[in-house]
């Protein structure tokens, strides 16, 4: 697998969802890009017209590989940044049906008040109550 096919949406999504077939309950995967990294990949996007040109349509995807979004998906972050681009991400997982986002840099490396800003923020999105 290539560097760029670590994040790859159809190594994502199909780990997903064989992880989903092996029994898992909750299943953690790190958010994806819209790279594909199989050489059939793009012919079967293609054909079955599965959009994936932003995150949103991306996370829908990744959770209906996993029986439909019958499978709690978390998504993990990544190195720390900014307030912006977190948010921005947390808006395109709850859109796309995600239901959490691990973000442990993302906060321990802010100041205490920062952090529970931060995460005060994403709780209020994800539970609907803050575009």
């Amino acid at each position: 697998m290539s560097k760029d096919g670590e994040m790859a949406l159809d190594m994502t999504a199909d780990a997903a969802h064989i992880a989903a077939q092996l029994g898992a309950h909750i299943i953690k995967i790190k958010l994806h890009t819209a790279h594909l990294e199989l050489e059939e990949a793009p012919k079967v996007y293609e054909e079955q017209h599965i959009p994936r040109d932003t995150l949103t349509e991306r996370v829908r995807h990744v959770l209906q590989s996993t029986f439909n979004g019958r499978r709690l998906v978390i998504f993990s972050g990544g190195a720390k940044t900014d307030d912006a681009t977190i948010l921005d991400e947390v808006r395109a997982i709850r859109a796309g049906g995600g239901l959490g986002s691990i973000i442990g840099r993302n906060s321990f490396q802010r100041d205490r008040l920062a952090a529970l800003g931060l995460l005060d923020h994403m709780i209020r999105i994800y539970k609907g109550k803050t575009p």
